[in-house]
């Protein structure tokens, strides 16, 4: 008898048998990837992933003898001899699987690396044994079955490659994990069936109807979510939702995806937004609909641990399993999380990756997606439609002209039949631009105002502004938000700054551009520095958001004179772009000025802007070979590149009492989701320099913790540190 896993019991009565756990996996991989029809494909990697078992050294480290042994080198050659000439293309498709499914996919290489070299392994301890349990069959493999699009043949079979790889990594870790640790296993798929969570849905919004007042806007939004609704019974695709800040599209998008969902047999939902104070906000409504248990929020600040159901207990473990592959009904993430994922190598990011076939992806935001990266990730989208059975869900207020960069095969439509008579019933701000000003003159128009927001693009501008107009006298009427603040900060501060408003007290706030996108908030007039018409359309959502003024809010652009104001390049192109689309236009924020502003913005990017690190090439160049570059790519998909460096605040008691359990624990890892709420990041320089001046403490030679509240103030978070050279110039947020 041949063994899988063991429970160190010495009769092995209760170790897993090799056999049960290769077809268990082939089994459950292939359930995963008949969902986008390559069931017999996935069954064969499950067979093939662990032969190297078969060998009598693994059997005596099972048995306790501490020795290293190769055990997915067999199977990556194995593959490569069952399935050879007319099937070479499958033997590779299996080797790239079976060699990676506990490193992660590897380049194609050559000789001296890569799945090259692995396959030329001579020394590998003998598996033979396998025949005598089971049986690889060949005659089922044939052609994939795909629909690549023109010149993208590459992408195609590079992305159905990670997907089968995806369906057994996820079937492996859970088949283990059933055997290994029952208890945890038992914690997954306790969830509300779509047909209960509709009628979640409906009892909500029945509610939320009664109690709205009669008005144009919410009878709008009330006709948006019908279109949504009426859109759902619509077979997959791209679409596009283009609903005005304030009309609801949340809940509208929503409505669309449960009704699409139903109508088309699809499987799940996901809500991908570029900023987590939006992810927090959505998840938030989201768990108040469905149920904590039906709803994953997953990004790098959320803690599971903070989320209790319905009754009142804690459902963490239940969460945690459910960041590992997606399996939830709803889940929520970020960009960098979703996209990341799609292009990665490693078999922890891409074990969930199988759960976006016949799926529903909402991209809210849709603007923010990473202009750099821009043409893989609409390259993955449109395979995730064509070949996955997903539909793609572009949602914004100001919609990005992304259909003229997509094949028309898979060009969106739009959900909403007059857009543009949308724009005109919720337009609620008149836009003026006052030009250049220094911020002696800018501070004298804020004090002006009893409840202003000024939004800028840098953190020492930020603070700069919001010292000219604090004063003595009007302390407490004056609010600075920045990432200098960690994010429990800033959501006490963005709950002081909603209290203030409903309360008309006086409240005038300085911001970097986090409070832009999804924060509910209601600002009679808002200041911007100059920036692309997205980003000004974002800040004016800030403004007169109920529509409520007796005459429209005001929105006024500026731009900074101060050489602490200037923008970064990316920030000071996007500004020359939206300069450009503002001066040829009596409306700033039209849909056609918006989509002039897009227009220009990736002509002026199109020579290699939209895909800087050349993604989509790389994947092309030896495609015919099947030779794909696997963990090039993810080292150069990197959304938020690597350079800042995070620091954890002693902010409050819970922060200071979980530093204190983490100075003192063995397994310091478990207490990185309590912290995460009390991080932010800083540049290598300025870091350096507070570590010269013991200003940082560092706890098992990953946690870097400030020392001391003093360094920290309630009013602007982290304190800059001028004489180090760093100025916050650098960061947008």
């Amino acid at each position: 008898m041949f063994y899988a896993h063991t429970t160190h019991n010495p009769d092995k009565s209760d170790w897993q048998p090799l056999k049960d756990h290769l077809t268990n996996v082939a089994t459950r991989s292939q359930n995963f990837a008949n969902d986008f029809n390559a069931g017999d494909l996935a069954y064969t990697s499950g067979l093939l992933h662990d032969l190297g078992k078969y060998s009598s050294e693994f059997q005596r480290r099972l048995e306790g003898e501490k020795i290293h042994v190769d055990h997915s080198t067999a199977g990556t050659i194995e593959a490569t001899r069952l399935f050879k000439d007319e099937q070479s293309a499958a033997g590779l498709l299996f080797a790239y699987i079976v060699a990676g499914h506990h490193g992660g996919l590897l380049n194609y290489g050559s000789a001296e690396g890569g799945l090259c070299e692995r396959l030329q392994k001579e020394k590998i301890p003998d598996y033979s044994a396998y025949h005598n349990e089971i049986s690889i069959g060949t005659q089922n493999i044939g052609l994939f079955k795909l629909r690549p699009l023109p010149r993208k043949a590459g992408f195609c079979v590079s992305l159905f490659t990670r997907m089968l790889y995806s369906c057994l990594v996820d079937a492996d870790s859970l088949d283990t994990e059933k055997f290994c640790s029952p208890e945890k296993s038992s914690v997954r798929g306790q969830y509300d069936s779509f047909e209960n969570l509709q009628k979640k849905f409906e009892t909500y919004m029945q509610k939320i109807n009664a109690g709205a007042k009669d008005s144009l806007i919410n009878r709008e939004r009330k006709n948006i979510f019908s279109q949504c609704v009426e859109a759902g019974s619509l077979p997959p695709g791209i679409f596009s939702l283009t609903v005005p800040t304030g009309g609801g599209k949340t809940l509208s998008s929503m409505a669309f995806a449960l009704e699409h969902l139903k109508k088309n047999n699809l499987k799940r939902i996901f809500y991908v937004i570029p900023y987590t104070s939006i992810i927090e906000q959505n998840a938030k409504v989201f768990r108040d609909i469905f149920g904590s248990r039906n709803v994953l929020e997953h990004h790098s600040n959320f803690d599971p641990a903070t989320v209790k159901n319905e009754t009142g207990d804690p459902i963490s473990e239940s969460l945690t399993r459910a960041t590992e592959n997606w399996d939830m009904p709803i889940v929520v993430t970020t960009n960098v999380q979703f996209f990341e994922s799609l292009f990665s190598n490693k078999r922890s990011r891409c074990r969930k990756l199988h759960n976006l076939s016949r799926s529903v992806i909402i991209l809210d935001e849709a603007q923010m997606l990473p202009t750099g990266y821009l043409l893989p990730c609409l390259a993955a989208l449109s395979e995730l439609v064509r070949n996955y059975g997903a539909t793609v869900v572009i949602c914004t207020a100001t919609q990005p002209k992304l259909g003229e960069l997509l094949d028309e095969r898979v060009r969106p439509r739009e959900i909403m039949k007059s857009p543009d008579q949308l724009y005109e019933t919720f337009k609620r701000v008149k836009v003026t631009n006052l030009g250049p000003r220094n911020d002696a003159e800018l501070s004298a128009r804020l004090k002006d105002h009893r409840q202003v927001l000024c939004i800028v693009n840098t953190r020492n501008h930020a603070k700069k502004l919001y010292d000219a107009i604090k004063d003595a006298e009007n302390a407490e009427n004056c609010i600075h938000l920045s990432a200098r603040m960690c994010p429990v900060h800033r959501r006490k501060k963005i709950a002081e700054i909603k209290d203030r408003l409903n309360e008309g007290k006086d409240c005038r706030v300085i911001s970097t551009q986090l409070i832009e996108a999804g924060v509910d908030i209601d600002f009679p007039v808002v200041y911007r520095v100059a920036t692309g018409i997205d980003s000004i359309a974002q800040a004016a959502g800030r403004c007169n958001r109920e529509g409520e003024l007796p005459e429209k809010g005001d929105v006024y652009i500026f731009k900074s004179t101060e050489s602490y104001g200037k923008a970064t390049s990316w920030q000071s192109l996007v500004a020359e772009v939206g300069e450009m689309a503002l001066a040829e236009s009596d409306d700033p924020l039209s849909l056609p000025t918006v989509a002039d502003y897009f227009r220009r913005l990736y002509h002026y990017k199109k020579d290699g802007g939209l895909d800087e690190k050349n993604i989509l090439p790389a994947l092309e160049e030896r495609s015919q070979e099947f030779a794909f570059p696997f963990e090039d790519i993810a080292d150069a998909f990197q959304i938020i590149e690597g350079g800042t460096k995070e620091l954890i605040i002693p902010y409050d008691k819970h922060a200071r009492s979980k530093i204190a359990e983490l100075r003192a624990a063995e397994f310091p890892w478990k207490f990185v989701r309590d912290l995460q709420g009390y991080s932010i990041n800083i540049y290598p320089n300025e870091f350096r320099e507070m570590e010269r001046m013991n200003l940082v403490e560092t706890i098992g030679d990953r946690f870097n913790v400030l020392r001391s509240c003093e360094d920290y103030t309630d009013e602007t978070g982290l304190k800059l540190r001028q004489h180090t050279g760093y100025d916050g110039s650098l960061s947008i947020i």
